[in-house]
């Protein structure tokens, strides 16, 4: 008769060369409030040595549950002896303390006798790993399913987005069976977030203090505390940001902010989507289902090829960075306009101010638009001259090199590229003078870029990327959800994400 254990959603997986760092960080972890733990005896050079650990461990703390795991170095663990001498291991485990054993299925399908005398007192998951991509789904558990146990871990590496979708499929598949579904990698991490709302039984978390034991982990503090994953079910709303890098992001950390203020059952991921993967984030964003989403560099021009419905404004700038769905029909528009309006009109009437626009992608191109629509005199510039030039003829817009451009003075310069963001701090679009005596950088992360501190050594008045990366937020908030935006919660929870 199987031990059946109730897991909670979250293990901390912990490897470590030394026993004593392992107990160390498990005693954080514990103190934290964490009560699930995964040990990886095969991190140890002596995976014996974890045997005492998880004794001495559970001695004072045995109100927690620990999944032993000893994978083989075969399978992509770190233990180099046979499959006698790991199941040795792991039952020695059990006899420490272990409530719950991981055997990986290539040990597993070659002894299953010794599969089952090991279930009879212990919690057996038999695991599947894939570290090149995801491949069909199925027959991995056709062949799991040939070995008895009480549940069954899968866990892929997502190449493309809708890799996740077919992960978690498999709960959903298998509605009474106990499987635990990740995939690998940062196009996977939403695979850590969904699973347990999905049917899955729990997923995995990094230690606060160290690095994980599989790529895309994250501490157990931000999936309780930014995602909510305890609280989300099957019935959760998904929304989320597509772009590429999409790591540096602070737009999870303000929508997810704004959710729990709203006591909405709903999340905010970050979805890593290559350029060449656009189409491929549709078939996920169906299956799902995502319910709406941004979007930002590179997709805000090409992402409009797919949307059922383009709203006016958004047509005419040639970029979108908000979409939803709405009667079955994607839909989607630019709130980034808006965003640039209300901060400048702020300081100056825009009908009487002469502007500087700089760039010419979908940031650019949406400032200029609404800038023109407000009857500001515009001049645009750039680093690809021949795409600045489509830009200013769209728009109306005087087309000036970056010499020329410096040689002005105007009431108002707009910076719309990605110069000067982070990691590369230490750029600025202008070699010389900056030519205006308001400058409004749309770069948000650093909160005060190259091009400000300059700005403000002439003395010019500066507007960060916050404000209107916050008015536009704010916005997509309001299309997303109905209700009004918590404009001092999502400001607080920006500044927050900027500093850490």
């Amino acid at each position: 008769m199987s031990k059946r254990t109730p897991f909670p959603r979250i293990c901390i997986a912990l490897g470590f060369s030394t026993p004593e760092e392992l107990l160390d960080h498990a005693r954080a972890e514990y103190d934290a409030g964490e009560r699930f733990f995964e040990f990886r005896l095969d991190y140890l050079p002596k995976p014996e040595q974890g045997l005492a650990a998880v004794r001495k461990f559970l001695t004072r703390h045995s109100d927690c549950t620990i999944l032993a795991t000893c994978r083989r170095h075969q399978n992509h663990g770190r233990f180099n002896g046979s499959v006698d001498q790991q199941l040795k291991i792991l039952d020695a485990a059990v006899d420490a303390g272990a409530k719950a054993i991981d055997v990986e299925i290539e040990s597993a399908e070659t002894c299953i006798p010794a599969m089952q005398t090991l279930r009879s007192h212990v919690y057996l998951l038999i695991s599947y790993h894939n570290y090149g991509g995801t491949p069909p789904l199925e027959p991995v558990m056709r062949r799991m399913l040939r070995v008895p146990a009480d549940g069954y871990k899968v866990v892929t590496t997502a190449k493309k987005p809708s890799d996740s979708q077919k992960v978690l499929a498999l709960a959903r598949a298998y509605p009474k069976i106990d499987t635990v579904l990740l995939a690998m990698g940062e196009t996977g991490f939403p695979t850590r977030v969904l699973s347990p709302g999905f049917g899955g039984l729990y997923t995995y978390a990094a230690p606060n203090s160290a690095g994980g034991t599989a790529s895309g982990q994250i501490c157990a503090k931000q999936l309780r505390n930014l995602y909510r994953v305890e609280k989300l079910s099957g019935n959760a709303k998904i929304y989320g940001v597509i772009a590429d890098p999409v790591r540096q992001s602070i737009s999870p950390a303000v929508h997810n902010r704004a959710f729990q203020a709203r006591r909405m059952e709903a999340v905010y991921l970050p979805f890593l989507v290559h350029p060449i993967q656009l189409k491929d984030f549709f078939v996920l964003a169906e299956k799902l289902p995502i319910a709406g989403f941004s979007v930002t560099l590179p997709h805000k021009q090409k992402i409009i090829r797919y949307l059922d419905v383009v709203e006016p404004l958004a047509r005419r700038i040639g970029a979108v960075n908000t979409v939803w769905r709405k009667a079955g029909k994607w839909r989607g528009t630019n709130t980034d306009a808006e965003g640039v309006l209300q901060p400048a009109a702020k300081h100056l009437r825009l009908n009487k101010a002469s502007v500087l626009v700089v760039g010419n992608g979908g940031a650019a191109r949406g400032a200029a638009h609404a800038l023109s629509s407000a009857g500001a005199k515009l001049s645009i510039t750039g680093r690809n001259i021949d795409r600045v030039r489509v830009v200013a003829k769209a728009t109306g817009a005087e087309l000036l090199t970056r010499k020329q451009a410096e040689g002005r003075t105007f009431d108002l310069l707009v910076h719309a590229t990605s110069v000067g963001m982070t990691p590369k701090v230490d750029q600025c679009f202008f070699e010389g003078r900056i030519p205006a005596s308001l400058v409004f950088d749309m770069v948000y992360n650093p909160l005060e870029t190259l091009l400000l501190r300059r700005a403000k050594a002439q003395g010019a008045t500066t507007i960060t990327g916050l404000e209107m990366f916050l008015e536009q937020a704010s916005k997509q908030f309001e299309i997303f959800t109905g209700e009004s935006a918590p404009k001092a919660v999502m400001e607080r929870a920006a500044l927050e994400a900027l500093v850490k």
